[in-house]
């Protein structure tokens, strides 16, 4: 059992505010801690807001700056909200960080929009960092998949098992 759960956002569909028909957004607040205290969590959670970027928009700058705040954090186990275009190489890029149970997840439609997957992906994050052994994961999709067996299916909309 977890003492305190560390989340890490950096943006991605799952904070994603839209403005018109023709899909123009911004990236908006976290809303990660609303959907937890919405849920009357059992556990104590911290968030560190790190970025509010489109998974497009992370790049090697951003990993390392991701890589440093999980390095350096006393928090054994870490959830990351990431955008789901490029979250499986910011998992690659923390598969060097040891004694930490890190997970990604996201979501493929914002937190706010009804029909969103992110609560959903949120409980099956949570989950998976307080009862897997230390490692990079990735929630998605009702599954926890090894990062390096996983890649995104644009055409789907969905994360699939790779060989």
């Amino acid at each position: 059992m977890i003492s305190k759960l560390l989340i890490i956002t950096t943006g991605g569909t799952i904070d994603k505010i839209y403005f018109d028909d023709k899909s123009d957004y911004q990236v908006g607040e976290p809303q990660i801690s609303q959907i937890l205290h919405a849920m009357h969590v059992a556990f104590d959670f911290e968030v560190i807001a790190l970025m509010r970027k489109d998974s497009l928009h992370i790049g090697e700058k951003e990993r390392r700056l991701i890589h440093a705040t999980v390095e350096t954090s006393d928090a054994s186990h870490i959830l990351i909200t990431h955008g789901t275009d490029s979250m499986v190489e910011t998992a690659a890029v923390l598969d060097d960080v040891e004694d930490k149970t890190i997970v990604l997840t996201g979501a493929l439609n914002p937190a706010r929009f009804r029909d969103s997957d992110a609560i959903f992906n949120i409980g099956c994050a949570v989950g998976a960092a307080q009862s897997l052994p230390p490692g990079v994961y990735i929630a998605m999709n009702g599954k926890v998949w090894d990062p390096a067996k996983v890649r995104k299916n644009r055409r789907e909309n969905r994360f699939e098992h790779i060989t």
